[in-house]
């Protein structure tokens, strides 16, 4: 295993938090493009190909990496940011939606995280972005985010995006969580994660929770979130289309503010 950089951080905000990450000379930090928020003087940008690793295994290694990369939608580049200056410099990352960031120190849950694809934010040098496969073809055709997700590997810290406010919840072995596919952040490989339907029509239909809903069956570490960016973007279409009135300059349009409890 290739050594990490020993990063130190701190955690700003609450509902649209950043984190602010401290490099001593030469340590690095590595993140999604887009996600950075300021950085000191002294800290240099460098986009690498792969994902994210130390990068020592040649050139086919870092054309693996970036293939993993490129079955998750992500970019074929990341973004290292290193403290080329003297004494120690900070650089931030933003989350890109309301919600929490989640510190995990991958050597504390044993080296090893299975996350969705969109909720990495950034990570210290070393730890590598890769993909995990889901075996099961239920998840992998029902699954929402599908049975491509990302693998976070290494011995450092890694910062995750969540949406809304996180629960995490430590599974006994055999003990089964049922949840919404879109709540899912993250969890230890030991867990299990399967994909099960509702099991009444009339449920499936009327109930508003769609068809299908995840498993999660330990023994493991999950984290969850309680507002899913595809929630949030699912109410914000919704309402573009049916609440925001045309008409909200007229007397229908007061009306329909008033009845709506609207001021």
């Amino acid at each position: 295993m290739n050594a990490m950089h020993e990063i130190d951080y701190e955690l700003h905000g609450d509902a649209m938090q950043f984190v602010e990450i401290e490099l001593d000379p030469m340590e690095a930090a590595v993140a999604e493009a887009g996600g950075m928020m300021y950085m000191d003087d002294g800290i240099e940008m460098e986009t690498i190909f792969g994902d994210g690793s130390q990068q020592t295994s040649g050139f086919m290694g870092a054309l693996m990496g970036a293939g993993k990369r490129l079955l998750t939608g992500e970019s074929l580049f990341m973004t290292v940011f290193q403290n080329r200056g003297q004494g120690k410099k900070r650089v931030a990352f933003g989350a890109p939606y309301p919600g929490k960031i989640i510190p995990v120190k991958l050597s504390d849950i044993g080296g090893e995280l299975i996350a969705q694809k969109d909720s990495f934010l950034c990570a210290a040098k070393g730890v590598s972005v890769g993909i995990a496969f889901n075996k099961k073809i239920g998840a992998g055709f029902f699954g929402g985010e599908g049975f491509i997700m990302q693998r976070l590997q290494g011995d450092g810290w890694a910062f995750l995006n969540a949406g809304g406010n996180i629960h995490e919840r430590i599974l006994a072995p055999g003990e089964l969580l049922r949840v919404d596919t879109g709540c899912i952040v993250a969890f230890q490989p030991g867990v299990d994660f399967d994909i099960q339907f509702v099991g009444k029509i009339k449920s499936a239909l009327f109930g508003g929770e769609g068809l299908f809903f995840a498993t999660l069956r330990g023994p493991g570490k999950i984290w969850l979130q309680s507002l899913p960016l595809s929630r949030m973007a699912n109410r914000i279409v919704a309402a573009s289309r049916v609440g925001g009135r045309r008409e909200e300059g007229s007397m229908l349009g007061g009306l329909g503010n008033l009845l709506d409890g609207d001021s």
